[in-house]
């Protein structure tokens, strides 16, 4: 039987603690759930297989994994020193129908504004790869602001049909980068004239230095 939902956020940093120096085999024995023959290909097994085991209830809507305590589960994957390996996904870029969207109304921000971090420690085989110490975390006032900032400068942006403009470069914190399986894979947006036209889908990131920064500070305390 798959674990309840956490009612309370003391409740779901309790369960997480389980978590901590577990592999991702015993998760998935715990769970009584097959491993993937080919994790590599399957690269969100890992973090849906800890959603289950967390009791998360978001799916893949726009809303936080744990709808009702507001807060996402995102994955870390480290290697043996501790440094994070790879970018952040958040959420898709919105291309259309964006106009009148506030930074407090968007996907990234209900996404990052409570966030449960796992940190993994990366194995070659992946079944064996082991999980570290999770932890909670809420942007303080100024990371919020840079979240916001970055947030704007890309939707603007989007907003005057000028995505093409926009470059993994853009951003201190979030990036923006292409979120597709392949260069075929297109998605509608507005151009600078205001005509519907065709593009790569995109994803706001969390650049790898920043959450570097929030492990470091995590491990400090």
């Amino acid at each position: 039987m798959l674990p309840s939902k956490p009612q309370t956020l003391s409740a779901l940093l309790q369960r997480s603690g389980q978590l901590a120096g577990k592999t991702i085999a015993d998760v998935a024995r715990f769970l009584e759930l097959p491993i993937p023959d080919n994790l590599k290909t399957q690269k969100g097994w890992q973090g849906q297989l800890l959603e289950q085991f967390l009791g998360a209830d978001g799916g893949n809507l726009s809303q936080p994994d744990f709808s009702s305590l507001g807060v996402e589960l995102k994955t870390l994957p480290i290697d043996q020193s501790g440094k994070v390996q790879e970018s952040t996904f958040v959420c898709t870029l919105p291309l259309i129908n964006n106009e009148m969207l506030l930074w407090q109304d968007s996907v990234v921000y209900q996404k990052l504004k409570a966030v449960l971090w796992v940190p993994i420690v990366q194995n070659p085989d992946l079944s064996k790869s082991i999980i570290a110490t999770p932890f909670y975390w809420n942007p303080d006032n100024h990371q919020m602001q840079m979240l916001q900032r970055d947030w704007e400068a890309v939707m603007d942006l989007v907003s005057l049909g000028r995505v093409d403009q926009i470059t993994a470069r853009m951003g201190q914190i979030l990036q923006i980068r292409p979120k597709a399986a392949n260069a075929k894979a297109t998605t509608n947006t507005i151009d600078s004239k205001g005509k519907q036209t065709k593009t790569l889908p995109r994803g706001f990131y969390l650049r790898a230095a920043f959450t570097q920064q929030l492990l470091l500070s995590h491990l400090k305390i």
